[in-house]
């Protein structure tokens, strides 16, 4: 069972990217400025440059711009600052957690560490068990286990009676993961509660480097980021081409590194690595009280949790009861029959700590987030604090992706909070930008096939690829690319990229499913690898490369004919289809991916 990830045992985890006052300033100027072009780019496209002869094209392309410019506008604002928590030394009591520490006894902090399964694999739940009894902490601590077992399986009970641990189970499988957590948070007790998944392997270091932040009575939740330990490695590229081609093959390989630097094949094949996510959107939320919850290795306080049920709660029963009472014209009678109706819901409705839904963190911390009254602050940690399994094969990965995309596309159009009262400003631009990235798929599809439209049918969506053109377009891409360069300092930007453009049929499907009002589903992603033939799950990205290149074909066939007159228009749209076909190429080149088992990432 553990065999394909043993020999990753003893990888270390990046350290969080040092916060650089200069580069920052830097990045801040020149996205300044990538955004004040913009603008001015946006304009001129919109009142200078469509082609009125194509106006069916030149619309909604230039539409997909100021969309896809809205977005960078929101990717800008999240990504403004750096503004770390200061850790705090790990609390010996509960008192110097709570605003009021005369109402507590002098006593330790009780913490709870739930494991939710469901068909994993109970060795493999051993192994985060055994590492969660590693934890350390500087004081005593009164910390407790809990297996959350959806299975109902033997083994898994026993595995937990043989490493001492609490075994939790229910009848049925109501609200999935949340409703395993409201079942575990209904038979425990303590101030704090550390959620993993199945697979989440605490370091020793968790505990002692988070409480220390609860010292503020006000924060409600600590996310650490989530770090896969068994990425493949990937093998360098001279020792692929010697495989194939012999000596030759690899001086070829060793070439090319010369002028790109090293290039390993079959490194993070599924761009798995979280690290843009959480060391530089995440992290940069905390200026703005926005980093939001995304389940496993957070930590949070009860008393939080609890009040965002309660929140949740009299929200739902105050819109259930104001549709049936809203046409009742008696006041003394709708007042009587609202009280009535709130003592029969009291008794009839289960309080729901975690609300059931596929996305039930970011809508904890969303409740959390917009309560006026308590004010509760989120706290992004930097340094990873745990390990686990990424997805090892396409459909383990498009199962995940679509659960991210239908839940976050589901909140932002049912639940939406950036119309919620008690967010700050910059907190719902935090969320709007979450939002909008998983709507990207709408404008993505344009981008993809305007070069195709117009290598084929010779048709411009602007007047003219003059000088006045360039003069516009260049300066905007110039910026932005440098600007992004500078702001994602030492984390890879364009594989994020190309596969977030790649996404668009997994994007479209759950932004589909929700405008039908069909539930996004809670499968459990895979945690070992599904062998089979993916291919069909990138059927999409291969009919745009095919389309793409077969449109290359014939521009070129054309233009050696002497038809295809447009060497501007030609140079332009070949090189935008190109960047095109890359982005398309890793999530097709992915789902013919396998493991090669010789593999332990030897460098040359």
């Amino acid at each position: 069972m553990t065999a394909y990830f043993e020999k990753y045992e003893s990888v270390l985890p990046p350290e969080p990217i040092p916060h650089s006052i200069p580069r920052e300033l830097l990045w801040q100027f020149l996205a300044t400025m990538s955004l004040g072009v913009g603008l001015w780019y946006i304009a001129w496209r919109w009142t200078a440059s469509l082609n009125p002869e194509a106006l069916w094209f030149a619309i909604p392309l230039v539409a997909a711009e100021t969309l896809a410019y809205i977005g960078l506008i929101l990717f800008v604002i999240n990504l403004w600052a750096v503004r770390d928590i200061p850790m705090q030394p790990a609390p010996s009591s509960i008192r110097q957690c709570v605003s009021d520490p005369e109402a507590f006894e002098d006593r330790p902090l009780q913490v709870d560490v739930f494991f939710p399964t469901y068909d994993e694999e109970p060795e493999l739940v051993r192994l985060s068990i055994l590492d969660a009894k590693a934890m350390g902490y500087p004081h005593p601590i009164d910390l407790t286990i809990h297996v959350l077992d959806d299975g109902k399986r033997e083994a898994m009970a026993e595995v937990a009676r043989e490493e001492g641990v609490n075994y939790i189970t229910r009848d049925s499988n109501v609200g999935f993961k949340a409703g395993n957590m409201r079942n575990a948070m209904e038979q425990t007790f303590g101030d704090f509660i550390v959620i993993c998944d199945a697979d989440t392997r605490p370091f020793p270091t968790l505990l002692k480097r988070t409480l220390g932040y609860f010292r503020d009575p006000d924060v409600a939740w600590v996310q650490t980021p989530q770090w896969f330990f068994e990425l493949p490695p990937g093998t360098p590229l001279p020792q692929v081409l010697k495989k194939r081609l012999g000596t030759p093959g690899h001086l070829l390989g060793r070439g090319i590194e010369k002028l790109v630097g090293p290039v390993r094949m079959g490194e993070d094949p599924f761009c798995n690595s979280p690290q843009m996510f959480y060391d530089v959107i995440q992290r940069r939320r905390n200026w703005a009280n926005a980093s939001f919850c995304c389940g496993a290795g957070s930590i949070h306080r009860r008393e939080a949790v609890m009040e965002a049920a309660l929140k949740s709660y009299s929200s739902a029963m105050d819109r259930f009861i104001g549709k049936i009472t809203r046409d009742i014209k008696d006041l003394s009678l709708k007042s009587d029959l609202t009280e009535a109706m709130q003592r029969e819901l009291a008794l009839e409705t289960e309080l729901t700590p975690y609300k059931f839904h596929v996305s039930e963190d970011m809508y904890t911390s969303i409740v959390l987030h917009s309560d006026p009254d308590r004010e509760w602050k989120s706290v992004f940690h930097p340094p990873v604090e745990s390990k686990m399994l990424s997805t090892q094969d396409l459909v383990s990965w498009a199962v995940q992706r679509f659960k991210y995309a239908g839940g976050t596309i589901d909140v932002a159009l049912n639940d939406n909070p950036l119309f919620k009262k008690g967010m700050s400003f910059p907190q719902r631009l935090m969320y709007a930008s979450t939002f909008w990235s998983y709507l990207g798929c709408i404008w993505n599809v344009v981008f993809l096939a305007a070069p195709i439209i117009y290598l084929f049918t010779g048709i411009a969506p602007v007047a003219a690829y003059s000088m006045d053109f360039y003069k516009h377009v260049l300066p905007f891409l110039f910026l932005n690319t440098l600007a992004t360069m500078v702001g994602t300092w030492g984390v890879a930007a364009w594989s994020g990229q190309s596969f977030y453009l790649s996404f668009f049929p997994i994007n479209f499907r759950a932004l589909v499913t929700v405008l039908r009002g069909k539930k996004i589903s809670f499968p459990v992603t895979p945690k070992t690898r599904q062998e089979g033939n993916f291919a069909h799950l990138v059927i999409p990205q291969i009919l745009v490369m095919v389309l793409t290149a077969s449109g290359l074909a014939y521009a070129a066939v054309m233009a050696w004919m002497g038809r295809f007159t447009n060497v501007n228009g030609l140079l332009t749209n070949a090189f935008w289809a190109a960047n095109n076909i890359l982005a398309m190429w890793g999530i097709v080149a992915a789902a013919f991916w396998k493991p090669d088992p010789t593999d332990e990432g030897e460098t040359s």
